[in-house]
């Protein structure tokens, strides 16, 4: 394998191609028109525009990408994740035209992308699941016995769907016609697919995730798990590795399970098998994601391991090169997801110009980002920016360290996720690890982030003017004084 073809953009692109330099690969970025001038574009050794702004005409051509791979001599391509990552066709597709998908056969992702056919699978392996159904439903009579059985409240779920989409909770047999109705409409128009399935609602879980990888002679390891439970939407903010609440016997046994649901599909590459866990430290699978997840960060930072390396020595045919006895935890990791999003105003995505833009530094802290100072997001794709990542020898280090780095984090012209991601590490429950998917819900309020003492107020207001009347004074003075002055002004 020489070349690469990312068919990705932003910070997973620029990702990619790092691990792919280091590897001494050549890359090509495909960009749309609106990401003409993205770092990523010129970072990569090629770079070929694919089309307008809007993903369908650009990130979304499977034709169009394996066309350029084909034209500039790449042997194989890399989804990132997001666009055509968990695609079979698409999958089965780069195959078919004699180049390498770096990632999972069409069959495991075909397989695992139908939230029903996972089930049945991982059902075969004594995983254990959320009382439901593992058959499509057909008809409202058939979902209010399945319901009567499992007992209300209970989650109609699109077979095919994802972040949310597709997703009702029923708290009565009042509500379950109407709710299904709307859950199969909207599961046909995201998805092309009205598929819903019946799963007990579990109120109030943990979302704990395993990452694993396998390779293509039938070797397979877990890397342990990353809690994913603060998120708005379905969609999470904030992830750690490890979890604070499992034990060493539970964290070994969600491993197994990950690794039995991998194994019933004949799976390869990098992937992550999702869990709901409950009170009492009981876990339910949920689902199967056939690509690397965007919070791999953490889990690359307590193992030391490169996973997109892993990815492309799979691809390659390689095995792997580690066994899981190898593998061990090391310290503490938290990730942030940096989006262009103001959480005074329910999350609502904002768009504008990064004014500035300095990413934090220091010890411990990396920054998966794709934008630079002055450049515009884009309201044409997700509204992350960049990944904040810190790493610490205990949970409380990476706590304290997560809070210095978004203190030197300077973005301005848009509302970030920054304040929030402070504020929401601070909290109690969440140094406790006392906390679910419901951590928003219950815990924030957008007030949090706007209270602010009127003397903090004036104190900033005085800095600021000082240090304009400083600057101000030192250029004036500058300029007066010949040539000192001219090395002065050059060296600033």
């Amino acid at each position: 394998m020489q070349k690469i073809l990312v068919a990705n953009r932003g910070e997973i692109a620029m990702r990619v191609m790092r691990t792919a330099r280091e590897m001494g690969i050549k890359t090509v970025a495909v960009f749309s028109e609106a990401d003409r001038n993205m770092p990523f574009v010129r970072y990569a050794d090629e770079a070929v525009c694919i089309g307008p702004a809007p993903s369908a005409q650009s990130y979304l051509r499977a034709d169009k990408l394996i066309e350029v791979a084909k034209q500039t001599g790449a042997d194989a391509i890399h989804p990132g994740y997001g666009f055509l990552s968990e695609n079979a066709s698409f999958s089965k597709a780069v195959s078919d035209a004699g180049l390498i998908f770096i990632g999972p056969s069409a069959y495991s992702i075909e397989m695992m992308g139908s939230k029903i056919a996972a089930k049945q699978a991982a059902k075969k392996f004594n995983v254990p699941m959320v009382p439901g159904t593992d058959e499509p439903i057909q008809t409202v009579e058939e979902a209010k016995e399945i319901a009567a059985k499992a007992g209300y409240p209970i989650l109609i779920k699109a077979s095919a769907g994802g972040g949310g989409k597709g997703m009702r909770v029923v708290n009565s047999e009042d509500e379950l016609e109407e709710q299904m109705r709307m859950a199969k409409s909207e599961a046909l128009s995201a998805f092309s697919n009205d598929d819903v399935f019946i799963e007990k609602y579990v109120a109030s879980p943990k979302h704990i995730e395993i990452q694993l990888i396998g390779d293509q002679h039938g070797n397979c390891v877990y890397l342990f798990e990353r809690e994913c439970s603060i998120q708005r939407r379905h969609q999470k903010l904030v992830e750690e590795a490890p979890s604070s609440c499992l034990t060493p016997d539970i964290r070994k046994a969600m491993g197994e399970c990950a690794v039995a649901v991998a194994k019933s599909c004949n799976y390869y590459g990098a992937g992550t098998v999702e869990f709901l866990v409950d009170n009492d430290l009981n876990f339910y699978f949920l689902e199967m994601n056939t690509r690397l997840q965007v919070e791999h960060c953490v889990t690359e930072m307590i193992t030391g391991i490169d996973l997109v390396k892993e990815q492309i020595n799979v691809a390659r045919g390689n095995k792997l090169s580690f066994t899981q006895d190898e593998l061990k935890i090391n310290g503490h990791s938290i990730e942030l997801r940096v989006c262009a999003e103001d959480p005074v105003n329910n999350f609502l995505p904002d768009t504008g110009t990064l004014e500035m833009y300095q990413p934090p530094k220091g010890p411990g802290v990396r920054v998966d980002d794709g934008y630079e100072q002055g450049q515009a997001i884009p309201i044409f794709y997700d509204p992350m920016i960049a990944k904040l990542v810190v790493h610490a020898a205990t949970r409380n280090e990476a706590i304290e360290r997560l809070c210095r780095a978004i203190d030197e984090y300077y973005i301005q012209g848009i509302q970030t996720t920054l304040s929030f991601g402070k504020w929401a590490v601070q909290t109690e429950p969440f140094r406790k690890g006392d906390f679910d998917t419901k951590f928003i819900e219950n815990y924030f309020r957008p007030e949090y982030l706007t209270d602010t003492a009127p003397e903090t107020d004036e104190v900033a207001a005085l800095l600021a003017g000082y240090i304009w009347q400083k600057d101000k004074k030192q250029q004036v003075a500058a300029h007066s004084n010949g040539t000192a002055a001219n090395w002065k002004l050059k060296r600033r």
